[in-house]
């Protein structure tokens, strides 16, 4: 995979809109590539091994796949039009969550972190879930005098329709995430909800000149990504259409958290081929390392071409 040869810089301007992060947590995911992936190309993982650690794989093992999986949880800050959007919301603070115990009961600084990116819980205007897991939605809400609130008191929550109808506990769809997804909807989805803050669409939603919501099922049915055209750039924010550089060649394989692998699958091979085709940088929710990339058409997949000129984490 390539290395970056340009200058880095911890915001980037694409046109009118600028793009920073604020990082809950790196670590590890604790599963090894055949477990988070299942069905994976093991010689993918051992032939891209150097340059998957160390940001996407750990050294925890004597080789790639026996190694454990590197995740990012964190938000993308954009400003555009004079509004702040933030896209996804990590997994929060005090959040119970026994399916994952090393996501329950957190105590993170991520609102300083959002501070020092020049972002008060106030000043946010959008907030974007690309999908309703407990790691994307976890800072919409906070515990003040033991009630779940929202975290950003003036923002639209942008929350996808086919997702809150399918992890709405009231309508009993068996799901991946399991019973634990209850927990999720009650401290997470349903305070925002409450407080007349949500803004369901389905499709495609209209953010502002600069900023398109498109649907990218597969994930979960309402997965979605974030195409942001400004002046002669444009860009996509693609959520958890993948987790790991190594599903850039290794493209017909799903993580074990998708909901649909056909039609996860179908999405990542659209989104690579429109991306190969216009060069365009991807974003996903969960790359630490220099965040974004670039992909060409190899052979009969993909590979990454371009790292993006941001800061390394």
């Amino acid at each position: 995979m390539p290395t970056i040869t340009r200058p880095t810089a911890p915001v980037l301007n694409f046109g009118g809109v600028t793009v920073t992060r604020a990082v809950e947590s790196i670590a590890s995911i604790g599963m090894t590539p055949d477990q988070f992936f299942p069905g994976t190309d093991a010689s993918v993982w051992e032939e891209d091994a150097g340059s998957l650690r160390p940001h996407f794989l750990e050294s925890d093992g004597a080789t790639a796949m026996e190694s454990t999986s590197r995740v990012a949880m964190q938000t993308w800050i954009l400003r555009s039009g004079g509004r702040t959007i933030l896209v996804d919301a990590a997994i929060g603070n005090d959040k119970d969550r026994p399916d994952v115990p090393s996501w329950s009961h957190l105590q993170t600084d991520f609102l300083a972190r959002l501070a020092a990116a020049g972002v008060a819980p106030e000043d946010v205007d959008v907030v974007v879930n690309t999908h309703l897991h407990a790691d994307h939605v976890g800072w919409n809400t906070r515990l003040v005098d033991g009630a779940w609130v929202p975290t950003f008191p003036n923002a639209q929550y942008l929350l996808p329709a086919e997702d809150l109808e399918f992890w709405d506990p009231a309508n009993g769809h068996a799901t991946i995430m399991g019973p634990g997804a209850h927990t999720v909807w009650a401290d997470s989805i349903a305070p925002v909800l409450a407080a007349g803050q949500v803004v369901a669409w389905s499709g495609s939603h209209r953010i502002d000149d600069a900023l398109t919501l498109e649907a990218a099922p597969g994930h979960t049915p309402g997965a979605s990504i974030v195409r942001l055209v400004s002046g002669d750039d444009e860009v996509l924010f693609v959520g958890d259409t993948l987790h790991s550089p190594a599903q850039v060649r290794d493209a017909g394989t799903s993580s074990c958290f998708d909901e649909d692998h056909t039609q996860a699958n179908a999405t990542r091979d659209r989104i690579f081929s429109e991306a190969a085709d216009k060069g365009l940088l991807l974003f996903p929710a969960h790359f630490g390392g220099h965040g974004g990339f670039k992909v060409e058409r190899s052979g009969g997949s993909f590979a990454v071409v371009e790292w993006a000129p941001l800061d390394a984490i």
